[in-house]
């Protein structure tokens, strides 16, 4: 079987969502993928291709102002020029996001990637898990501790740095990371087989 190349396509501010993107490529790596950090805000053309050759992108921005950030959204207009040819069509997409209010509208900014997504013919991963936290027997330190189904969600103070990302959200992009990789696998089986 083909290894799977899993690209993390993210932009972090003030590095909160850059420590979120490793623990992605972290849960990626552990399940076999080569896996590929690229820096939205800094991406070059030999990035560009390997996006095109990635068997799955996996978006990544902070949730500013209830979206994804600016330079996410420079990104996203920049990345028509794939929508054209339908050059991502088939490839599987994911999303994480982080912001310092425990709601923050992170879901808005997870429903733009996938609607960035579905317009290039992607098929989206979800994070597969039950929400944590949400009765007497769970604690803060429950994976998907913020009950978030669409992608992994974070919330990190905004007086504190990026050593201060919560544990069980970084556990959670971990598992996102893993369960990116574990659907790509199936894929490839699939193609294989058709």
């Amino acid at each position: 079987m083909t290894t799977p190349v899993v690209s993390i396509a993210y932009h972090s501010g003030y590095g909160h969502t850059a420590v979120l993107a490793e623990a992605v490529r972290a849960g990626a790596a552990e399940a076999g993928a080569e896996v590929h950090l690229i820096k939205v805000d800094e991406i070059t053309d030999e990035q560009w291709e390997t996006l095109d050759r990635s068997d799955a992108i996996v978006f990544g921005s902070p949730t500013y102002m209830g979206t994804a950030s600016g330079a996410f959204h420079v990104f996203a207009e920049a990345s028509s020029k794939r929508w054209f040819g339908q050059d991502w069509k088939d490839k599987l997409a994911a999303g994480f996001t982080n912001s310092g209010s425990k709601s923050g509208d992170k879901l808005h900014t997870l429903q733009f990637f996938q609607i960035l997504a579905g317009q290039h013919g992607m098929h989206w991963v979800n994070l597969g898990l039950h929400p944590g936290w949400n009765n007497s027997e769970g604690t803060e330190h429950d994976l998907n501790r913020l009950g978030v189904f669409a992608g992994a969600a974070a919330q990190t103070n905004v007086d504190e740095g990026p050593e201060a990302v919560h544990k069980a959200d970084i556990a959670t992009a971990e598992h996102l990371g893993r369960r990116v990789t574990q659907t790509a696998q199936v894929f490839a089986r699939g193609r294989a087989a058709a």
